[in-house]
């Protein structure tokens, strides 16, 4: 089973400021920009909290809100996402939340380390457009239901073939 390290998440209490102070002042350059998560180009993104919270759960959020941890999260992928969710639940590893789907149509799920710090697994954006694809939608509609610019799906479709 193979897992990449893809990105740190930082989860930020004003997205628009937090843009701005890695755009403007320490001039990172925007990947993929889903509005409350955004992802610069090296591999760090940011999410606003509040957003970040439901959608990994309501009593998740209840948690952390109470305490400084759950703030910092470590991203890997996975094409054998549903393997490594069977073997992490065998192990009893504490799950944040169990496998959802991202607004952008991607799978993931969280999970704590020894230290309570998050990590996160999910499945490559390419698996999500091949799945699209796969069920028929156009690459113009595979942009817009993963946020992704025309132009990375049809890459993404040239490097799969």
């Amino acid at each position: 089973m193979t897992i990449k390290f893809c990105s740190s998440v930082l989860l930020v209490h004003n997205i628009k400021d937090s843009r701005e102070f890695y755009e403007d002042i320490l001039n990172q350059m925007v990947e993929i920009d889903h509005g409350e998560c955004i992802g610069f180009v090296g591999g760090f993104s940011i999410w606003q909290i509040e957003y970040a919270y439901k959608i990994m759960d309501n009593v998740f959020s209840k948690r952390v809100s109470s305490n400084k941890s759950g703030r910092f999260e470590l991203y890997f992928e996975s094409d054998n996402l549903d393997d490594i969710h069977k073997k992490l639940t065998a192990k009893k590893v504490e799950f944040v939340h169990d496998m959802i789907e991202q607004p952008w149509g991607q799978r993931v799920f969280r999970i704590y380390d020894p230290d309570k710090h998050m990590v996160e697994l999910g499945e490559p954006m390419t698996a999500v457009i091949k799945r699209y694809l796969n069920q028929g939608m156009t690459m113009i509609e595979v942009a817009k239901r993963t946020s992704m610019p025309v132009e990375f799906v049809q890459t993404m479709v040239m490097e799969a073939n």
